[in-house]
């Protein structure tokens, strides 16, 4: 199979689909790879280091698209990528289609068989998207400590605080892999921590983790409500897989907050979990809704592109090489690839996006025979 490797569009994202030590795997297996020129820049690789892997340079992304059999991405193709795909073409990569009708429509038109990474399932867990949770939530409590910071509009509150002067509370909406990893920042920094969540079994699981370390409460709209007036950092880690976020704090929650504190969505890709969220970008990470400060940046991983990209691809290297191996049969056969399936020729095969949308949808498994 033909792999592509396009340079990511999107502002300010410097991952790359494909390491140069995941190209070799590609190549190893008897694959052929084309990278475009300079995809790998931003995490450290340049064109000659994925020539040295066996891989292919070409100098656009319109002879990646137009040559490759499948094409792996590290976000959601642009509007100028839609129109590259093609029926009968494989797209690896993360979609976040529920809240996005646009590029739902964009991949329907161009007959591309999807697969979203955020939905690609093992067991009950979420192998793809688990990196790059981990990522977002390390990342989220040191964008929250910059946004904390008095010449960034916020408090002034140092979150770990000094001998003699209390550490900021942080709120951890969410006790997934987001969740966990944020709060274990915040504890390591030394802040007074409550995570809430839904699943007992999770809570108790995080008790032990944190051994009395962070509070553990059970979510409700009156425990939620009762913890947003005592905190100074609130993280959104909320997920339903390949759905739209819940939102838990409405506009009106925000005014039982401490002035200048700060929220930090890592849920926005989904939406957001906040009614106040919007997708911001590194540029502009932040702006202000009746005091309170937002963080909404939909590509946190993206500002640590080394990290990340190796990060994600230890992750997906198995499930693309399998893709490359057997196509369609790959997917019809590998139970995780198939709930990852979005779109195949036309057809939307997503419930949650489905739902999401108003949009009809047909099972994955039905799509594939037909």
């Amino acid at each position: 199979m033909i792999v592509g490797v396009p340079k990511e569009i999107k502002k300010q994202e410097a991952r790359v689909g494909l390491t140069p030590a995941a190209v070799r795997e590609y190549v190893e297996r008897g694959h052929s790879v084309l990278v475009e020129t300079k995809a790998g820049t931003g995490m450290g690789a340049d064109d000659t280091v994925y020539a040295d892997a066996g891989a292919t340079i070409v100098g656009s992304a319109f002879e990646v698209f137009a040559q490759a059999d499948m094409i792996v991405k590290v976000k959601e193709p642009q509007p100028e990528e839609w129109v590259k795909l093609r029926e009968g073409q494989i797209l690896f990569t993360y979609l976040h289609l529920a809240p996005d009708p646009e590029q739902t429509r964009g991949l329907l038109e161009s007959g591309v068989t999807s697969i979203a990474y955020e939905t690609v399932t093992e067991g009950v867990g979420l192998p793809l998207l688990a990196p790059m949770s981990e990522v977002a939530g390390r990342l989220s409590i040191e964008a929250a400590a910059l946004a904390s910071r008095h010449f960034n509009g916020g408090s002034g509150l140092l979150l770990g605080g000094v001998p003699g002067v209390a550490p900021a509370r942080v709120l951890v909406l969410g006790g997934g892999v987001v969740g966990t990893h944020a709060a274990r920042m915040a504890v390591g920094l030394g802040a007074d921590v409550s995570i809430l969540d839904r699943s007992l079994p999770r809570l108790r699981q995080l008790d032990e983790l944190f051994c009395g370390r962070a509070r553990t409460l059970f979510s409700t709209v009156d425990a939620i409500e009762a913890e947003l007036r005592h905190a100074d950092v609130v993280i959104g880690s909320v997920l339903t897989p390949g759905a739209s976020a819940p939102r838990l704090v409405t506009k009106d929650m925000l005014g039982s907050m401490k002035p200048r504190s700060v929220v930090v969505d890592v849920a926005i890709d989904q939406g957001g979990c906040f009614e106040t969220s919007r997708a911001t970008s590194h540029a502009a990470p932040t702006y202000e809704v009746d005091g309170i400060i937002h963080y909404c940046v939909a590509n946190m991983p993206g500002s640590v592109p080394r990290t990340s990209s190796h990060a994600l691809n230890n992750a997906t290297l198995p499930y693309g090489l399998a893709l490359a191996d057997g196509g369609l049969r790959a997917i019809r056969e590998n139970r995780g690839l198939l709930a990852g399936l979005s779109t195949h020729r036309g057809r939307l095969t997503s419930e949650p996006v489905a739902r999401a949308l108003g949009l009809d949808f047909e099972p994955s498994a039905d799509a594939l025979g037909a």
